[in-house]
């Protein structure tokens, strides 16, 4: 589950919305099985605290953590009941990044139909291989239900935590399909755990 990890490295470095897609934009990485169900666990010595989903661990050899950002990769742990394959990445930016969210949803969805937008979340860099299905605000966040060329059918959201932009993907392992409604589902509950780890 190592690879592709340091190209949404870029999220160090963001300025202005083209952050939110490239952030995430060609890293799809492959699922995992870690050995156990995990806790709510710190990153960047404790700016930010995310809340794994039932049944879902992170995985600790594949983020990444530099001075002021963060990507952290979560797949199903191995000793629970069955859950929904799927690999869930969180990035979170540096502090202050949140104001980019001032923009409003309508300039989200803008960018993220535009030919740029397409082309920065598209697996390949090409905006012809990617189709955004759905793109609307839903409470604190911005949702992406995208279908992929090569990544297939999956949601992505962005939302401000503690002054940081976070950006959650849900995908498919490589070589296996997510339903919509699980993915989606997924997402919720990756959010929820997150607002309430991240209150005040």
């Amino acid at each position: 589950m190592t690879r592709d990890v340091g190209c949404v490295m870029r999220a160090g470095r963001f300025l202005g919305l083209g952050f939110v897609a490239t952030a995430l934009g060609a890293c799809q990485p492959a699922a995992v099985l870690m050995s156990k169900s995990q806790p709510p666990a710190e990153v960047l010595g404790g700016a930010l605290t995310l809340r794994p989903p039932q049944g879902y661990c992170i995985d600790p050899g594949a983020g990444h953590e530099s001075a002021d950002a963060a990507v952290v990769l979560m797949g199903r742990c191995a000793d629970t009941a069955p859950v929904v394959p799927a690999v869930l990445t969180l990035t979170v930016a540096e502090a202050g990044s949140a104001a980019v969210l001032a923009a409003g949803g309508q300039a989200l969805a803008d960018y993220f139909t535009s030919d740029a937008g397409r082309a920065a979340v598209a697996r390949s860099g090409r905006a012809g291989d990617v189709r955004v299905l759905e793109a609307f605000g839903a409470g604190e966040a911005f949702y992406l239900h995208l279908a992929d060329r090569e990544a297939g059918n999956y949601w992505r959201a962005v939302l401000g935590a503690r002054g940081r932009l976070v950006t959650v993907s849900v995908t498919p392992p490589d070589g296996a399909a997510l339903p919509p409604e699980a993915g989606r589902a997924l997402l919720d509950e990756v959010l929820t755990g997150l607002a309430r780890a991240n209150r005040g």
